[in-house]
Formats: C-alpha cells, sequence, structure tokens
C-alpha cells in the first residue's frame, strides 16, 4: 500500500510495537496507523501533526482505505477521553464509516478514501499551503424516528397487555405462559414500542456494542433492540465470550428487549448464566490472558407452554400430559432463575367466535403515552426506573404501611417468598401506582403486584 502510493517503503527491519502486549489485536483497523507510523519514521511525513488526530482504518492493497468495525465504539471511547483534551482530537476513518461514526457529538470526523490523501491532509495541517486537506464529515444520513409493530393489531387479551404495560413503565421482566397460538410472540414483538424513548446516551451505548459485531447502521439510531435468539443457543451465543470475548445476545439486547420463546427448551445451564446480569446489568466474560466486562441491561420478556403438549388448562383442547410432565416441564426453569423474573402472566386462548367478534387492540401511541407519563414520574423521584432500585432505597421509596404492609406481609408467608420476591412486588406495586398516578401504596397496587407472582401450576 505504502508503495502504490507513491512512497518509499524503508529497506531495512521494521518492528512494529502494538502496546500494550498482553492485549491481542485483531481486525485491519491498524493498518492505516502502522502505514503511517512507518511513514513518520523514515521521514516521509511531519511528526508532529500526529497528535493532533486519531486513525483506523484497512488497507487495501492499492492504498485505498476499507471501512471496519467498531467505529462507533472507537469514536464513542475518544468522545469520553475528549473531556481531559483542550482541544478534542479528530478522527481520521475509511469514508463508509463516517455517517456512522459522525453520530457521536463533539468529535470532529474526516472522512479519507486513501492513504495518500490522509498524508497529503496531514501535510497541510503541518504548513504546506499546496496540500488538499480533508474536509469535516457533515452527517448526511437522515435520523428518523423509529418504527415498531402496533398493538392495535393484538386483539383481547388484557390481562397480558396490562402486565407489559407495568413492565414497561418500570423495567420489569415478564414471562408469560399459555397454549400456542395466542398470541405470546405477538405481544413480545410489541412490546418495544411502548418503552419510553431512548436518552442520547442510551442510544449511544447500544449502538456501540452493535458495532462491535458489525449490526449497527444509522438508520437504527434510537431504536430498542428485539433480540430473540432461538432455544438451541449456546451459553456463549447467549451472554458472549469466545477465545477473543466478543458481545453476547444480552449485551447486543443493552437497553432494548431480550425476547426467549419456548423457555424451557432453553439448556438448563445456558439460562442459569443469566442471573448474575439480569441482577448487575454487565457481564464479565473471563479467560485465561483477559477479562471483558460487556453491558447487559436489558429487559427480558420471556414466554412458555404450560406443558409439554401445551395444552395444559386449554379451554376446548385435552391435555395429554400426566401431571409429573408437567411438574418435570415446568421444573426446568430453576427456582432462582424464576425468582429474579418480576411477572408471571398467564396467556389463554381465545375461542374462534369470541376472536372474530372482538374489537381492535388499543393502539400503541395511547399505551406508551401512559407508560411515559409513569416512566417519568418515576424518574422525577429517584432518578431511575422502579426496577434499578436497591434494597435500601426500595422500603424508603415504597413505605408499607398499615394495611399494605400486612397484605404483604400475610402473602409473603403464605407463598414463602424470598427477601429477592418481597423486593420485588414492591417494585412492580410502585410501578402500578405511578401508572395511576399515586403518591403512596395502596391494598390495590399490592393485590394487583402479588397476582403476578403465582407459581406456574397456579398461572
Amino acid at each position: 500500500a505504502i508503495q502504490n502510493c507513491k512512497f518509499e517503503f524503508p529497506m531495512r527491519r521494521i518492528t512494529v510495537n502494538l502496546a500494550p502486549a498482553d492485549l491481542p489485536k485483531e481486525s485491519g483497523r491498524f493498518d492505516l496507523p502502522i502505514a503511517l507510523a512507518i511513514l513518520a519514521a523514515s521521514d516521509q511525513l511531519t511528526k508532529r501533526v500526529l497528535d493532533k488526530y486519531e486513525f483506523a482504518g484497512e488497507l487495501s492493497l492499492s492504498g485505498e482505505l476499507r471501512p471496519i468495525r467498531g467505529t462507533l465504539a472507537m469514536t464513542f471511547a475518544v468522545s469520553r477521553a475528549a473531556a481531559d483534551m483542550h482541544p478534542p482530537r479528530g478522527f481520521v476513518l475509511p469514508v463508509d464509516n463516517a455517517d456512522e461514526a459522525s453520530l457521536v457529538a463533539g468529535i470532529s470526523i474526516f472522512p479519507a478514501r486513501s492513504l495518500q490523501q490522509v498524508v497529503e491532509h496531514l501535510e497541510g495541517e503541518a504548513g504546506n499551503p499546496q496540500a488538499e486537506r480533508i474536509k469535516p464529515h457533515v452527517a448526511t444520513v437522515r435520523l428518523t424516528p423509529p418504527t415498531y409493530p402496533d398493538f392495535f393489531d393484538v386483539k383481547g387479551q388484557k390481562g397480558a397487555k396490562r402486565a407489559l404495560e407495568i413492565a414497561a413503565a418500570g423495567g420489569h421482566s415478564v414471562l408469560m405462559v399459555g397454549p400456542p397460538g395466542t398470541g405470546k410472540t405477538m405481544l413480545a414483538q410489541r412490546f418495544p414500542s411502548i418503552l419510553p424513548p431512548m436518552t442520547t446516551d442510551e442510544a449511544l451505548e447500544s449502538a456501540a456494542v452493535l458495532s462491535l459485531v458489525g449490526q449497527f447502521a444509522p438508520q437504527r439510531w434510537a431504536t430498542r433492540m428485539f433480540r430473540a435468539p432461538h432455544h438451541t443457543a449456546s451459553a456463549v451465543a447467549l451472554v458472549g465470550g469466545g477465545s477473543n470475548p466478543m458481545p453476547g445476545e444480552i449485551s447486543l439486547a443493552h437497553h432494548g428487549v431480550l425476547f426467549l420463546d419456548e423457555l424451557p427448551e432453553f439448556d438448563r445451564r445456558v439460562l442459569e448464566v443469566m442471573r448474575e446480569p439480569l441482577e448487575s446489568g454487565r457481564i464479565t466474560v473471563s479467560r485465561a490472558a483477559r477479562q471483558v466486562d460487556f453491558p447487559a441491561r436489558f429487559q427480558l420478556v420471556a414466554a412458555m407452554n404450560p406443558c409439554p403438549c401445551g395444552y395444559f388448562g386449554h379451554r376446548t383442547m385435552t391435555c395429554r400430559c400426566t401431571p409429573e410432565m408437567v411438574a418435570r416441564y415446568q421444573d426446568r426453569i430453576s427456582g432462582p432463575l424464576l425468582d429474579r423474573i418480576d411477572m408471571r402472566v398467564e396467556v389463554g386462548a381465545l375461542a374462534d367466535d369470541e376472536l372474530m367478534q372482538l374489537p381492535d387492540g388499543e393502539p400503541t401511541r395511547y399505551i406508551a403515552e401512559r407508560v411515559l407519563r409513569a416512566h417519568d414520574r418515576a424518574n422525577a423521584r429517584q432518578g431511575k426506573a422502579n426496577d434499578d432500585l436497591q434494597a435500601g432505597e426500595i422500603e424508603r421509596i415504597c413505605k408499607p404501611e398499615g394495611p399494605v404492609k400486612q397484605l404483604l406481609h400475610a402473602a409473603s408467608v403464605r407463598l414463602g417468598w424470598s427477601a429477592r420476591a418481597y423486593h420485588r412486588v414492591l417494585k412492580v406495586s410502585r410501578t402500578i401506582a405511578d401508572l395511576e398516578g399515586a403518591d403512596e401504596l395502596t391494598t390495590n397496587h399490592v393485590a394487583e403486584a402479588i397476582q403476578y407472582r403465582r407459581s406456574l401450576r397456579e398461572t
């Protein structure tokens, strides 16, 4: 590439040191900085201007710059470091990566087509009046509001819709239980449409993770991801890993929705690895030589049949499973994982004549408005969603007193709740109160939240 751009490749042994040495270096994004370093070391390029820029890009043999993965993640990291730099560094990137990188505010992007163009730009910065500089990039992608499927298409299932509305308002996880064909997947696919709009920081974090695996496009900006891995997915595919650790489905769903359909069909060991990120919102992948921390603040929506044949408790179809078969099927989901799922709701089957007579569902925009009001109410009170409340904050903010505390205590004793389950019921109760615009919890709020903690067999 250096020779084809009319520069001289030094006829000597060259050592390129990519420090720190213990971190693995992959992809072609190092091509451009290595080539510039060789040119600077051989006095074919002015060195003093290099500190003003960050460089990344893959070089073809002709010296043209090819697009790379992870551009947004790199510019996002540079923007965080730029707070301590005056003036902040510019970023020289391949032309095809410029639109993606320009989504990060406060960073000047310089799109280049070749190594020769980059060198000429740097010489212009060094004071050469004949050298042509690269103009800072002006984004050409028109950002449009995200589009999602509409709840208007879903008839009936008021109970499930109510549960999803509560989950969206408070950031809670949901498990839908019901026979096949009742609309569980249809409801889950529409769930992102009622979530509050993403903030700029949330959109950047989500896009940066997707950029690492080459799945981000500027048209997806501020769109809540809906990830639905198949039940044959491995633990590495779900939580991330590999010899060079990469993010898994739970990280690709960061600030979005992770939908696990046919939950009992997943390998139990695969499901167990989600227990920690459900609590912490992060996943740490450890290998012998390194440790990588990925964000994983996703909202879990799961669905399952009540039994192997799917028709346990069905209104018209006959279930042929024995009680032992039903118990074994439902026991594939461990108690600790089930304890971390805030809400369990039944999605019952509708008769054909009933389905034909039902009116169209409530449009998404009305549900989303109620969710946003409740979300803003919680954010104004505590600065975060109800599901993110820590143990020490729950009692102070929810303030269960009098009949409310008595009802909670009675339910906890009768149903054998853990301390985690008790706190999760309180958080769901607080979200129900926020949806009603109530300052204090009442027994009605708590009673509804308790209904969402029923066991699978009761559901």
